[in-house]
């Protein structure tokens, strides 16, 4: 019944000449601090109405990289941002978000690059056939994973479990989940993939471990999470805008 492209449509009635065509890629950021702490060390210029949440460009390196956050977290909220953004032209994207995670050998504060995603959210199924994981854009991910180590901040590369339902996790699952040997649990990257594979579009996803799912322990404050995520951040326009 209805398309993304009728959200261009309505935008660019505003701004005749809205499209995000001319970009290098859009990072997707769940968290409204690292939101603003990418404001805070990147001259950001917003682009207000194009998209749900907050939308702004960033000049680096002679490319423009879009940055998107404040819509919420969860598969939903993502794939209608995620499928807005690619009906005005971008091509190419980036999610950085927390996730918990399912290995004793993983803390608060380590980095994972998703190389595939189990789809336990409900989005991706009005996307794709029946399977157990999507998958991101593997050269991307390896572009990441690069950047990502180059910038000091070295990864695992692994699967993630994306569940629209933190609060119904179960310890049959994360036993299960983690004796396969996925790293952590999330709640955006399946539905990120699903809908970019559906459009022909390059998707990757990182995430900052934030707390813990095996050996359950209560989420305590933990600084240093917030600044690995800035540093994510960071990383993820250097992969789309990279140094000459």
């Amino acid at each position: 019944m209805t398309d993304p492209a009728e959200h261009a449509a309505y935008v660019r009635s505003r701004h005749p000449h809205a499209t995000l065509s001319g970009l290098a890629g859009v990072i997707l950021v769940y968290q409204r601090t690292v939101l603003y702490d990418a404001h805070a060390r990147f001259a950001v210029h917003p682009l207000p109405g194009w998209a749900r949440g907050e939308l702004g460009l960033i000049e680096r390196h002679g490319a423009t990289v879009g940055l998107c956050g404040g819509f919420g977290p969860g598969a939903p909220a993502a794939g209608l941002v995620l499928e807005q953004l690619i009906a005005l032209g971008a091509r190419t994207v980036i999610t950085v978000g927390t996730a918990a995670s399912l290995q004793t050998s993983l803390t608060a504060g380590d980095v994972v690059v998703c190389s595939q995603a189990l789809r336990d959210e409900g989005l991706s199924r009005h996307y794709l056939a029946p399977a157990r994981y999507a998958r991101p854009a593997s050269a991307l991910s390896r572009s990441l994973h690069r950047t990502l180590r180059t910038h000091g901040l070295p990864a695992r590369t692994g699967a993630a479990w994306s569940t629209d339902a933190p609060y119904r996790e179960t310890v049959q699952e994360v036993t299960r989940y983690g004796a396969e040997g996925i790293l952590v649990a999330d709640m955006e990257a399946a539905a990120v993939f699903a809908v970019a594979e559906y459009r022909g579009t390059a998707a990757a996803a990182t995430f900052v471990v934030a707390d813990a799912l095996v050996n359950r322990r209560p989420r305590t404050d933990a600084p240093h999470v917030r600044a690995v995520l800035g540093g994510v951040v960071r990383t993820a326009v250097d992969t789309l805008a990279p140094a000459p």
